[in-house]
């Protein structure tokens, strides 16, 4: 197939593997009805896989404009069909008299029968398909394997263990540029490579369908992709940021910058990359190579990320934690904005200067809180779980540690809660059982919106700042650092309340 014909698939292609080919049809005409116009039939999910090819041609008379790629795995590669290479081919070549533009044929079947795959090629596109389920192997030896097999596309799919696993894989299909790829890392830790697969030159990506289980681990569905990562609209140009965590999942950090790129039409994409504790060195060589024009961290790197960074701002450096991180003439540098987003919030309901505070927490968020204090003049107290950790930070900022017991017995201006206490899902926790030690309540966690802890505090006429305040504010600050731009404040803050309200219908399911 030449370059331009490729062009022709779109760039979204939805798997859809239903037990039965009624709920196969119907998931089809949903999609379809959306808009959705390239769908994969796993024919192997239906016990009558031929069933199913014929049902293609009563799908296409309703949705004539639709792409169907048939695919029909044999359970020796990990798919459902248990019958012979031949059966496999028959039941393809009937997809193809029914309708289906393109058929994918797992490369253990293909080379076995290259002139069948041949003969096949004459009236479909051939998509020759490799996967691994557990690594991500050295993939020179897989398309160079795969070549050998004349197709229209090749699809490579591996699943990531580690950052540089989906390096490798998006480097496939951006110095590959004259072979016609499909390039993925499964799991949650490839997701990225399927939001960022199709901008560095793969012919296309794969997503579930919505309001139904994808056929890979990792798929999300096409809205998404769409909507969110704006995948149809960046460019081989587009600067690519992240956040870093584990977990990452929960994170609305994805809807927040890629909702203030749209609004500011700058072309660029942020998506969520899990980076385990042990992982920061293979995640820098990972976003050297990408390349990454910065990324947003969080629990767990906030601090252990500072010894990879060429230089700290003095704040972030004296705070211990940088949860902001770009790069500038070649060299990776450090900030911490969460400071300024806590104190900037208390300064417009108190005059900070010779105020009191006590800070729940002794982790990353806890010294932002008490450095960003201290510096504006604040009597900071500190109490927390780990005692050492609680003391050593009272020391750093000349302040006060306490057991939870005296802070119940003394009354501040300022309560911050600094501490995942409260967080989903152990949202009826609470640190104070009965009354709150303060005039202001600044609630760090922002979900659920309204912690357990806010609304005592509401409830007991205590001034209340919810964690989203925080957040936004520090997302704010970030995004300036990395644009140059004015952040849209507004329209960061209205993505974030969809996706957290988004994550309240899921959770509540």
């Amino acid at each position: 197939m030449t370059q331009t014909h490729r062009r022709t698939l779109p760039k979204i292609c939805i798997a859809l593997g239903l037990p039965d080919v009624p709920r196969l049809l119907e998931q089809a005409r949903r999609e379809a009805e959306a808009g959705e116009n390239f769908l994969e039939f796993r024919l192997d999910y239906v016990p009558d896989p031929a069933q199913a090819a014929c049902a293609i041609a009563q799908f296409l008379e309703c949705y004539p404009n639709c792409t169907i790629l048939a695919t029909c795995r044999r359970h020796q590669n990990h798919g459902r069909f248990n019958g012979s290479i031949e059966e496999q081919l028959a039941i393809l070549k009937l997809a193809v008299e029914n309708g289906a533009r393109a058929i994918d044929v797992e490369i253990e079947t293909a080379e076995l029968v290259p002139e069948r795959c041949a003969a096949l090629r004459t009236t479909a596109l051939l998509v020759i398909s490799w996967h691994h389920f557990e690594t991500t192997p050295p993939l020179d030896p897989v398309l160079k394997r795969m070549q050998k097999v004349p197709a229209d596309v090749y699809k490579v799919v591996s699943t990531a263990r580690k950052p540089t696993d989906i390096g490798r894989v998006l480097a496939a299909s951006r110095l590959s540029p004259k072979i016609p790829l499909v390039t993925l890392a499964m799991g949650e830790l490839g997701f990225p490579s399927r939001v960022l697969s199709t901008g560095l030159g793969a012919v296309y990506t794969y997503a579930a369908p919505a309001h139904a289980q994808g056929t890979a681990s990792g798929q999300v569905n096409a809205r998404q992709l769409r909507s969110l990562y704006r995948l149809d609209k960046f460019t081989k140009a587009a600067k690519i940021y992240a956040v870093i965590a584990d977990p990452v999942r929960q994170s609305v950090s994805p809807s927040v910058h890629n909702r203030a790129f749209q609004s500011r039409r700058i072309d660029a994409v942020y998506v969520p990359l899990l980076v385990t504790a042990n992982q920061l060195r293979d995640f820098f060589q990972f976003a050297e190579e990408l390349p990454l024009a910065g990324f947003s961290v969080t629990i767990p790197h906030k601090r252990r990320i500072m010894r990879y960074l060429d230089s700290v701002d003095p704040l972030a450096k004296r705070i211990g934690a940088v949860n902001t991180v770009w790069r500038k003439a070649g060299k990776w540098r450090g900030a911490n904005t969460d400071a300024e987003a806590i104190s900037g919030p208390l300064s417009k309901l108190i005059a900070l200067p010779k105020s009191t505070a006590l800070i729940i927490g002794n982790g990353g968020a806890a010294r932002s809180a008490a450095c960003a204090l201290a510096d504006a003049g604040v009597k900071i107290a500190l109490t927390g779980r780990n005692a050492d950790r609680v003391r050593a930070l009272a020391r750093l900022v000349g302040g006060e540690p306490m057991s939870h017991e005296q802070t119940l017995m003394r009354h501040f201006d300022v309560v911050i809660n600094a501490t995942p206490v409260g967080m989903w899902p152990d949202v009826k926790d609470c640190y104070f059982e009965d009354k709150i030690p303060g005039e202001i309540v600044f609630d760090l966690v922002y979900n659920p919106l309204e912690t357990t802890l806010i609304k005592r505090a509401r409830e007991q006429g205590k001034k209340v700042i919810p964690g989203l305040k925080m957040f936004i504010e520090q997302a704010v600050r970030q995004f300036e650092i990395w644009t140059g731009e004015t952040a849209p404040r507004a329209a960061m803050e209205t993505a974030a309340l969809d996706a957290l309200e988004t994550k309240y219908a899921e959770q509540r399911v």
